[in-house]
């Protein structure tokens, strides 16, 4: 009883001290409301419906306050340890990967559609995105800078801190001056809670969103198919309990041709040592469901880090 008391203990504090080592990590980005007010905007056809969305590649490659703004937050977040994204160099990233990009489709043509913001976070996979936006005010020789600056989870957009407020007037001309001024008193609490949040997914798991589809291709496998006695929904329900977080998931809405997950709770980390990722989770079922007695080919998409669409029927 003793000894296994002590490797309880030791496990215990084993993940303890892991969970503890690791730092989330972060990329800072400009605010919708920011890109708007400097018309770095762009209109986008999200499936028919045409809307306004932020210009990042734009806005990275011509503002030099927006550079120095992002520079400086980030040496603020490293001096505090966070490991850091760089949007400038994720965005450098896609353009070079765009033209393979275009080409990830099914056989039969299927594609799935992707923002840039989508993109960006897929590529650099930051644990967090912290999206700030500025005003500079001018009160007589002197300035201010009135701030924004909100940390939000970068699988789900769910916000996880905030903080605000004007800073005290200074002759400081830079914004990048003003902007250090009027933030650096709260970083500490700021870093603080986005620790606290990062150690909660550690021990719950972070939430994604899963989606199985089914390719309308003659082969007359849908989610109604049967493999010993259990339809494949059921199939893939055992399997979402299996190798989800203590079993966390929900799941919204099924027929014989799609199922929705939501709130689907995957682990932070894989057995390795490496980030887990909505994409390698999905691709763990699409490799189960490739294995006798199912035999099934399917194909895996993703929409930036939180979402992934498993399609059945062909690869």
């Amino acid at each position: 009883m003793k000894k296994l008391f002590l490797s309880a203990l030791l496990v215990f504090v084993s993940v303890l001290c892991f969970s503890q080592a690791k730092k989330p990590e972060i990329m800072v980005m400009p605010s919708d409301v920011w890109c708007n007010e400097k018309g770095y905007m762009i209109t986008s056809d999200n499936q028919g419906v045409k809307e306004q969305v932020p210009d990042y590649k734009k806005a990275v490659k011509t503002d030099k306050e927006l550079t120095n703004v992002i520079s400086k937050l980030g040496a603020l977040m490293a001096d505090r340890g966070f490991p850091l994204k760089d949007l400038s160099a994720t965005i450098s990233g896609i353009e070079q990967r765009e033209a393979e990009e275009r080409l990830v489709m099914s056989k039969s043509g299927s594609t799935i559609a992707e923002s840039l913001l989508d993109k960006i976070r897929r590529v650099a996979k930051a644990d967090i995105i912290l999206s700030v936006d500025w005003t500079v005010n001018q009160l007589g020789p002197k300035k201010s800078i009135t701030y924004n600056l909100q940390a939000l989870d970068a699988y789900t957009n769910k916000q996880i801190a905030a903080v605000q407020g004007t800073g005290s007037p200074s002759m400081t001309a830079e914004t990048v001056l003003l902007l250090e001024e009027a933030i650096v008193a709260n970083m500490d609490e700021f870093a603080s809670r986005l620790q606290v949040y990062f150690d909660d997914l550690f021990t719950n798991g972070r939430e994604v969103s899963v989606r199985i589809r089914v390719f309308d291709n003659g082969s007359g496998i849908d989610l109604e198919s049967e493999f010993d006695g259990s339809e494949l929904s059921e199939i893939i329900d055992d399997w979402m309990y299996e190798n989800t977080v203590e079993h966390r998931y929900s799941k919204l809405d099924g027929t014989e041709n799609y199922i929705d997950f939501s709130q689907v709770r995957i682990p932070l980390y894989r057995e390795n040592g490496r980030a887990m990722d909505t994409e390698y989770f999905v691709r763990s079922l699409s490799k189960y469901l490739r294995q006798a007695p199912y035999n099934l080919q399917s194909k895996v998409l993703t929409r930036g880090l939180g979402e992934a669409v498993l399609i059945i029927g062909e690869k």
